[in-house]
């Protein structure tokens, strides 16, 4: 099976990138993020056509995320409250951090479960947008750890983190714990989840400096490979065993007006 991850940055302005893109590469899971489109906006029907379901979280320009699959998909749930509020959790921060619509989470035929995240950027270090980013983490932590106690065959978590976990995941990590998504908290926010019991996948098959996933439009960055490795996939240890491969794909990032991300895969051997 094969997953992938992929911020589209506008999953109407891309749609055509993304849908040729599934034709050549025809995962099972696609999980985007930054789709920004609202639930009744989403450009459904070329993936229906192309044998995909779509499940979706959006919001009117902004954040969104969205499970396209080829496979069935169960239990499907969006958010923090759902999962937090079936277990009697207080949901007080998960309903604001729900506005955002940055999770969807679902389980397929085997009981293996995929979470997608978007995770917020933060802004700048010591920003209100920062201790969102924060407590936002908290959250998610809890709500992790109720998820996995309810997935019998495995989990992952994928996404856009907007943390570069390591100094190799940065082209150039000179001065990275002023910067955001390099921070010492940032990075220990991130490792306080992966903590729980997961492992990078990536870093199962590729393990060299200079591969990255996210580069910024400015400054010729993509050309120059001036960039940062943000979008993950984590895998519990069961699962992570069955990896088999995990890779960037460069291509799209070379089209035009691309988005500033490349789809990152995942292949499981799960049978």
């Amino acid at each position: 099976m094969k997953i992938t991850t992929w911020n589209v940055n506008s999953v109407r302005s891309r749609l055509e990138h993304v849908t040729n893109w599934l034709q050549d590469n025809p995962v099972e899971i696609l999980c985007l993020q930054e789709t920004k489109a609202q639930d009744k906006d989403f450009p459904r029907s070329p993936f229906e056509e192309l044998g995909y379901d779509t499940y979706i979280s959006g919001q009117k320009s902004y954040n969104g995320v969205a499970l396209i699959a080829k496979i069935p998909l169960h239990q499907v749930q969006a958010g923090f409250v759902p999962v937090l509020d079936s277990v009697g959790m207080p949901t007080q921060d998960a309903e604001v951090f729900d506005e955002q619509k940055r999770v969807i989470t679902a389980v397929t035929d085997s009981g293996f479960r995929v979470l997608n995240l978007y995770v917020p950027n933060g802004n700048s270090i010591g920003s209100e947008k920062y201790d969102y980013k924060r407590r936002w983490f908290e959250v998610l932590n809890l709500y992790v750890q109720q998820l996995m106690s309810q997935s019998e065959q495995g989990m992952l978590l994928c996404g856009d983190f907007n943390i570069a976990l390591e100094d190799r995941d940065i082209h150039n990590p000179k001065g990275r714990e002023k910067h955001i998504m390099s921070s010492d908290a940032e990075r220990d926010w991130l490792n306080n989840l992966v903590n729980l019991g997961f492992e990078d996948a990536f870093r199962k098959f590729n393990q060299d400096e200079g591969q990255f996933s996210w580069w910024n439009y400015r400054a010729g960055s993509f050309a120059r490979n001036r960039g940062w490795r943000i979008d993950h996939h984590y895998l519990t240890p069961d699962a992570y065993e069955k990896a088999i491969a995990c890779h960037i794909d460069l291509e799209p990032r070379k089209l035009e007006k691309p988005s500033d991300h490349a789809p990152v895969t995942v292949e499981l051997d799960l049978d």
